[in-house]
């Protein structure tokens, strides 16, 4: 899976994502977001990152600290996802290669 590197000025965020500098400078604070080299912009890594910490910014009105849970938890689950469908998808493998009666000469 291949990230996509965006860099937004503050008024970019401010206006696509309504978020204002000082919970821009919040987040940065806080390791949600990565300051760009010019100055009052920022690094987006994955595209849906932003917009997702906007929501959860807007919707529940919680601290930075406590945003940094919440996508650390998501994730997480991200993660566990991926492993259960690996992992199902090898016992399919398995299962069906039992079912087929192959033997398996020693």
């Amino acid at each position: 899976m291949e990230s996509s590197v965006t860099t937004l000025t503050f008024q970019e965020c401010s206006l696509r994502y309504g978020l204002a500098p000082a919970a821009l400078h919040d987040f940065l604070q806080a390791g949600l977001l990565r300051a760009a080299p010019a100055p009052e912009t920022v690094i987006i890594d994955e595209p849906d990152d932003l917009p997702r910490l906007a929501r959860l910014h807007h919707e529940l009105g919680l601290a930075p600290e406590a945003l940094d849970i919440i996508l650390a938890m998501r994730q997480r689950l991200v993660h566990l996802q991926a492993t259960l469908a690996r992992e199902t998808a090898r016992v399919r493998q398995l299962e069906n290669f039992l079912l087929s009666g192959s033997t398996v000469e020693l």
